[in-house]
Order: C-alpha cells, then sequence, then structure tokens
C-alpha cells in the first residue's frame, strides 16, 4: 500500500538523443537578460551586473515536436531561445573554475513568456511567476551529453518562427558564461541533479500566434520545435 494519499505526479523527463534514456527532470532555473543585446531591446543597461534567476515548474516542460494550444490569458506571447545545461552533479557554493563538471550534458530551450503579463508585474512590483512558469511554457530539446559534445562555448543560436528568423546570436555573446552562472546560482540554492538551468536569450524576441511553428536551434547542440493551435481537438 502506498504511504502516499493521492497518486504520486508523473516525472518530468526529456529524452537525450540517439538513446532510449530520458533524464530526469527535477527543478528549471533561469537566468535573466544574459545578453545585451536582448537587455538592451527590453530598455535595460547591459553592463555587467550581477545575474538574476527566476524558476518554471518541471512539468512545464514540453517535449520537441509537440503541438500545443496557445495558452489562456495572454494575448502578447514571445519566443526566447536558449541554451539550457542540464545538471548531473549537485552542489552548493560552487567554484566557477570547477563549475563545468557539474554539468551532464546540453540542449535547446525556448522560454516562452506571457509578456502582457510579466510586463504588468513589473509595473505593480509583483513576482513573474503568472508571466514565465505557467503550463507547456518551456519547450526543450532531447539533450546532448557533455561526453558528446563537450561544453559549447561558443556558436549560432536562432530562432524561426514559421519561416521567418527572428533571433540571431552566438553563444559566445553571453554576459556570463556556463561556469559562472552556475556558480553564482549554487551561492542561493543548492544544485542538484536533474536541475536545469535556462541561460538567458538574444535579441530578437517578440510575439507569436495560434498557428505559428517555432523552431530553435543551436549549433552543434539540437533543435526544438513547437506549433500552437487555437485548441486541441
Amino acid at each position: 500500500m502506498s504511504e502516499f494519499v493521492i497518486p504520486c505526479p508523473p516525472q518530468s523527463a526529456l529524452p537525450v538523443a540517439d538513446s532510449d534514456k530520458k533524464f530526469p527532470v527535477r527543478r528549471i532555473w533561469c537566468v535573466g537578460r544574459n545578453y545585451a543585446d536582448h537587455a538592451r531591446e527590453m530598455g535595460h543597461d547591459p553592463d555587467r551586473e550581477p545575474p538574476f534567476f527566476f524558476s518554471k515548474p518541471a512539468d512545464a516542460i514540453v517535449s520537441s515536436n509537440s503541438v500545443l494550444a496557445f495558452p489562456s490569458m495572454t494575448s502578447n506571447l514571445h519566443h526566447e531561445v536558449e541554451l539550457v545545461v542540464a545538471i548531473g552533479v549537485g552542489g552548493k557554493e560552487i567554484n566557477s573554475e570547477s563549475a563545468l563538471e557539474h554539468v551532464w550534458g546540453y540542449g535547446v530551450g525556448i522560454d516562452m513568456t506571457r509578456r502582457d503579463l510579466q510586463a504588468q508585474a513589473k509595473k505593480l512590483q509583483r513576482p513573474w511567476e503568472m508571466g514565465k512558469g505557467f503550463d507547456q511554457s518551456a519547450p526543450v530539446s532531447a539533450l546532448r551529453s557533455v561526453s558528446e559534445i563537450g561544453h559549447p562555448a561558443e556558436g549560432r543560436i536562432w530562432l524561426k518562427v514559421n519561416d521567418s528568423i527572428r533571433q540571431d546570436g552566438n553563444l559566445n555573446m553571453q554576459i556570463w558564461n556556463v561556469g559562472e552562472t552556475i556558480s553564482h546560482l549554487s551561492a542561493f540554492v543548492e544544485l542538484g541533479a536533474g536541475d536545469l538551468i535556462m541561460t538567458g536569450t538574444p535579441a530578437g524576441v517578440g510575439p507569436c500566434s495560434a498557428g505559428d511553428t517555432l523552431e530553435g536551434v543551436i549549433e552543434g547542440i539540437g533543435r526544438v520545435t513547437v506549433s500552437y493551435v487555437d485548441e486541441l481537438s
């Protein structure tokens, strides 16, 4: 007999590329404004201020090639393509020089954002949760392991809406690299195996609508594709 009074929720997980294995997702951490050009387009100074973080629930994960109902409570849904870091070994107050030893692998994610709700929350000095941490707000590709691809420090990152390129940058444009990001984040929370870190987005974020297909790609890592419809049948 189970010790729990209701059925346990399913374990969120991502596929591993070219494998029948899966990567269990524990938590999702996100870095805000980690590309100078994106900081500028959002009206902020891109100077190297300390990074800040927000989170999404683990069950916000969406696998690539999914068809999604357009989210409720928004008329301004934005895309933000990002490098995703998959933590394989946890730790607290991790040194930036050894931080990459904690990484299991990498993927491509899209931080979907209800921009109108986020903007309203900012104006009222309230939390962003309903603008960032909503259902199906974290499409992520299959992951690739460090043993396969190493630690990519540069490479083209771009996103298309239908056939139009909206975002186009390079991983080497990040203000805080992966090791530094892990070090900063682990000073606030103890990271655990299964944590994902979405590392920020280059310029070009913008709206998408029902009927659109989004494709995010990072050179040498992979791609994630999702389509939005008015409602699922």
